[in-house]
């Protein structure tokens, strides 16, 4: 499972456009065979059946989900201001046009008059206010949220989400349907900071913020409520959960009727889209890589397969917080204790010469990924190859390194203590889902001399409050990152204060210069902006907080009988409303 954040993302200057590669017998960008039948006109009505093989966390509103299901979800449900099209520039979504300020620190939108919620309520400028103001309140961190990166640069952050201040000037309702949003500096990414999910002010506003994440609004299927093309109606927890088409959705009521998700073993998942049973096979799953070929082939489903935004890595626990922050829900960098184990960076690099990467993808993804060393994704015009270090298989290298800063086996067990001379251990913990990356990284590390407690996997809720509330033993952990498709910027997980910040990453240096690449004078010239992020990426490559093990493929399958696809590079989930199925 990856989180996005996720699920997990800005002004695009000028980006690569992305190819999107289909296989088998898909040409263009997957959606539609160009040989096939001409299907016919769109058809009103039917349902579609899309399969999980992991039920969601059950937080069904966005400023408080935690996984990529719920995510994936709230797709259908929820809309933001802005959203991006295939060349990954911003285009209207809720908002008609915009206007930004000639010194780069305001942006306002003209947002569409035809919006209605899902219980037919207006859609109007307090409920962007009122979404922004909630992300700042000083109530939202410690009552489980986790996106303040939409918030961070907005005016008066700082001092409004500390409770010095109840003046909130960040984001101004203008009229009824004009919103401005200012910053206190200028930035260059203006409009991934205004691409938030909004949620609507009169369901929430006399809820404590602390009461949200329980209330029903935000848990029960029939009192959610979006914007988006599909409400939810019904679930069965953790079996299924249906959607029922919004008939007074802004762009025209969508043709299918329903849209169910189940939750199928990913052993038998395959089986039911070759069978029929279920629909369509994406996000946040995938086709198992060693299964893609065989449903490439079947004349029955159309395929897509494009890279993604998304990396397994191998994750080290550099810092740990302190019981009390924990407890307090507190990210205070002055606070946290130097995991010791794995606090230079050399063992860091060792580790990484001592892994296979490159056999992982062959072995466990039949050649469906890629190895990289930088967390920016290769879609993008911030992604620098030459700026990062390349951690090739070598594992003589690995031990020649660790014999330099003195981790050498001084009692003939064929494992290595640490330069005092004391036991060196090191705890890999990982969630359900990574069974077979864990003994491989065990064994590959334990053969340069590392000896690794490899702990039992973990059911992924659990697993994520484990690494969330990190006073802890841990030292290594794997993990899938959503990475941010709206832009190059990595602050949402590699920020020093960032909730994502899984590894309590705490280089002063870095964070600066992700900072200068989106507010410092230089942001607004890529190319500028680009020599920024090539520094950046040398010195999370050097100090490497993460070994990224591999870039995913995105492998995406759906019934030939499902019509309207026009997948993005991000996502097969666009456009639903024109989904339509054939009779």
């Amino acid at each position: 499972m990856k989180i996005n954040k996720l699920f997990v993302s800005i002004t695009l200057l000028l980006m690569l456009i992305v190819t999107l590669t289909a296989c088998s017998n898909n040409s263009g960008n997957g959606s539609e065979n160009a040989n096939a039948e001409d299907p016919g006109e769109p058809q009103e009505g039917g349902k579609v059946v899309g399969a999980m093989g992991t039920a969601p966390g059950g937080v069904f509103n966005p400023i408080f989900y935690t996984d990529s299901y719920e995510e994936k979800m709230l797709e259908f449900t929820h809309e933001s201001l802005v959203t991006q099209n295939d060349k990954l520039e911003f285009t209207p979504q809720l908002a008609e046009e915009w206007t930004i300020s000639e010194d780069q620190t305001e942006v306002t939108f003209n947002i569409r008059k035809d919006v209605k919620w899902h219980d037919g309520e207006d859609f109007t400028a307090d409920d962007v206010v009122f979404t922004y103001q909630t992300l700042m309140d000083p109530s939202y961190v410690a009552s489980g949220g986790l996106r303040t990166i939409f918030v961070e640069p907005l005016k008066g952050y700082e001092s409004y989400s500390k409770g010095e201040t109840d003046k909130f000037e960040a984001v101004v309702a203008e009229d009824e349907y004009t919103v401005t949003f200012k910053f206190d500096q200028p930035n260059a990414s203006l409009l991934y900071y205004t691409s938030f999910p909004i949620i609507p002010k009169h369901i929430f506003a006399d809820m404590p913020i602390a009461d949200i994440i329980k209330a029903p609004e935000s848990r029960d299927p029939e009192k959610v409520v979006g914007t988006g093309p599909f409400k939810f109606s019904s679930m069965v927890e953790r079996e299924s959960y249906e959607m029922v088409r919004h008939d007074d959705y802004w762009q025209g009521k969508p043709y299918l009727e329903k849209v169910e998700w189940k939750i199928v073993e990913p052993s038998v998942m395959i089986g039911l889209l070759e069978k029929g049973d279920i629909d369509f096979i994406a996000q946040p799953d995938n086709i198992p890589a060693a299964d893609f070929e065989q449903v490439a082939g079947n004349e029955n489903i159309k395929t897509i397969k494009q890279p993604d935004f998304s990396i397994d890595v191998l994750g080290f626990k550099l810092n740990h917080r302190t019981a009390k922050d924990v407890q307090n829900k507190v990210i205070n960098p002055d606070n946290w204790k130097v995991n010791e184990k794995i606090a230079n960076p050399k063992v860091r690099q060792a580790i990484a010469y001592a892994i296979n990467r490159e056999g992982i993808v062959k072995g466990l993804l039949f050649g469906q990924g890629e190895v990289v060393e930088s967390p920016i994704p290769r879609k993008f015009w911030a992604y620098d190859d030459e700026a990062v270090n390349h951690y090739d298989f070598d594992q003589e290298q690995a031990k020649s390194i660790l014999d330099e800063e003195g981790y050498v086996d001084t009692d003939g067990d064929g494992m290595r203590e640490d330069p005092d001379g004391n036991k060196w251990i090191l705890n890999l913990n990982y969630p359900a889902g990574k069974d077979r990356q864990g003994p491989i990284i065990e064994q590959q590390l334990e053969e340069v001399g590392i000896s690794v407690d490899l702990r039992q996997p973990k059911e992924f809720s659990a697993f994520l409050e484990d690494i969330e509330n990190d006073n802890n033993d841990w030292d290594l952990y794997l993990i899938g990152w959503g990475l941010n498709r709206r832009d190059p910027d990595p602050s949402e997980i590699y920020s020093i204060k960032t909730p994502y910040n899984y590894a309590r990453w705490n280089n002063k240096e870095a964070d600066k210069l992700l900072k200068d690449a989106t507010e410092g004078a230089d942001a607004f010239e890529q190319s500028k902006r680009k020599e920024i992020y090539a520094e950046w990426q040398e010195i999370f490559s050097s100090d490497l907080p993460e070994l990224i093990l591999y870039e995913e493929q995105a492998l995406w399958g759906y019934n030939n009988r499902l019509h309207g696809i026009d997948p993005l590079p991000f996502t097969m989930y666009n456009n639903m409303h024109e989904w339509w199925v054939s009779k």
